[in-house]
């Protein structure tokens, strides 16, 4: 190795030089090759389209229920009263209809009662014997409540305890707009309507009228006869 005094001044300054002369041109060519890469993300037409609805319903298939289609059952509430239509939306509650429907075919609700009666507000039945005895029901439901039904004059819906996923067999029919029981949120889960009345709802008006005793049970037994799916 040279000492500092064995240096030559012009040959470290030639060395030097092309040191520098050699950083330079790697350099350049170093922006030439950045300033093409940028300029090809610029071409947009060369990149292939990506599709987001695919990605989009590939997810959404993925954590949504799947849903049923647009039909909708009716059915004949035959009573001491008279007759009440239902038509029933499979579309907006998927498993509380299927629910009641399993139900319906079982002949479950044959010879049950409306047991809870409040003029301006429902009638209620489908699990209580004319001795009001209480029937053994299957497991319980999840709460359909927030479908976008609305619990309006003549809809049908669940009963169920304080706690939402709590449904079995017993529903109602309002006797008026009770916007209070639609869904508004967690703190106020709702009850599920499931459907609405066609025809007969002179009949949940002469039900409603019926006179009660304490725990609005009717002084005259309101028989359900039956409850059958009507032929399309």
């Amino acid at each position: 190795m040279l000492s500092p005094c064995q240096i030559n001044p012009q040959q470290f300054i030639k060395e030097y030089c092309m040191i520098k002369t050699s950083q330079a041109i790697w350099l350049w060519i170093g922006i030439f090759i950045v300033a093409a890469m940028i300029g090809g993300c610029d071409k947009k037409e060369n990149t292939p389209p990506i599709n987001d609805d695919i990605t989009k319903t590939e997810t959404e298939t993925i954590i949504k229920e799947p849903t049923m289609p647009d039909v909708s059952t009716r059915i004949k509430i035959e009573t001491s009263k008279g007759d009440i239509v239902v038509e029933l939306d499979e579309k907006a509650a998927p498993i509380t209809t299927t629910n009641f429907l399993s139900y319906i075919e079982a002949g479950f609700f044959d010879g049950t009662i409306f047991h809870r009666v409040i003029s301006g507000f429902m009638i209620q039945g489908g699990g209580m014997t004319a001795d009001m005895g209480q029937k053994q029901t299957k497991p319980p439901i999840v709460n359909e409540a927030n479908n976008g039904l609305k619990n309006d004059r003549g809809t049908i819906a669940m009963a169920r305890t304080n706690d939402p996923d709590s449904a079995t067999a017993q529903f109602f029919i309002n006797h008026k707009d009770n916007d209070f029981l639609n869904y508004s949120g967690p703190r106020n889960p709702g009850y599920a309507v499931f459907g609405k009345t066609v025809d007969g709802m002179d009949v949940v008006d002469a039900i409603a009228e019926v006179k009660t005793k304490p725990g609005d049970i009717p002084v005259e037994t309101v028989l359900i006869k039956s409850i059958k799916i009507l032929a399309e």
